[in-house]
């Protein structure tokens, strides 16, 4: 009987401090009411005074032992500390499962629309026409063939103006009649390669009356014979 009533109240102590293990801090009190309660069995197989004793003194060890290892949330986030690696979240702060602030997700970039200009000039710098010829060349279709692509995408919703160009070797009235040519071959390849002719508004020939370049080097005659086309948008 005597090793029964040694052996008891430790029995009953680990027990309740074993409980308390898995708490939180908050139920401490929870802890102290079992070491009281603890103290009451106890008082089965001890005296009054030594019963109420051992009960104060386990309730104060068990709510002691809560405070000291139970978990708690002592940031407020939801989140227990023994998995929180935030600590210190300031609250309301929405957080993830380790307790940690979410970081919201960086909107998507803005693609601003391309404005293209209301009016345009492409000037096929390129297409050197041989001299006294309207033929267009392999590298000369290579060339519109990079235009067509672009003017493709847009032809439904623009204005095309092409005029054509010539150095001065010549006459006014030849010069202007070849020019004509000029813009005429641009225009029907561009529309063999997917624009419509409907796109076209104009195709005309200014034959010598506007130079970019010097017509009395072989350089700047060549730079003269070229073909201009306007967009309007």
């Amino acid at each position: 009987m005597n090793m029964i009533r040694t052996a008891l109240p430790l029995i009953l102590v680990t027990s309740v401090l074993t409980g308390c293990a898995g708490l939180q801090k908050t139920d401490w009190p929870l802890c102290a009411a079992g070491g009281l309660l603890s103290g009451a069995a106890i008082g089965a197989f001890q005296t009054a005074s030594v019963a109420a004793g051992l009960g104060a003194a386990t309730g104060v060890m068990a709510g002691a032992y809560c405070w000291v290892h139970g978990d708690g949330d002592d940031d407020g986030d939801g989140v227990l500390n023994s998995v929180d690696k935030c600590p210190d979240t300031p609250k309301g702060t929405p957080v993830d499962a380790t307790g940690c602030p979410i970081v919201p997700a960086a909107p998507a970039p803005v693609v601003e629309p391309t404005v293209q200009p209301k009016e345009e000039i492409i000037t096929i710098r390129d297409v050197h026409f041989e001299f006294n010829k309207a033929v267009l060349t392999s590298a000369d279709k290579a060339q519109l063939d990079n235009v067509a692509t672009r003017l493709k995408a847009e032809a439904a919703n623009v204005q095309l103006h092409v005029s054509g160009h010539t150095d001065s070797v010549g006459s006014d009235a030849y010069n202007q009649k070849l020019s004509q040519r000029r813009a005429s071959a641009v225009t029907d390849y561009l529309v063999g390669a997917g624009i419509s002719r409907s796109a076209f508004v104009s195709v005309e020939g200014d034959g010598e009356t506007r130079p970019v370049a010097d017509n009395k080097t072989a350089e700047g005659r060549a730079l003269n014979r070229r073909v201009e086309i306007k967009i309007n948008r």
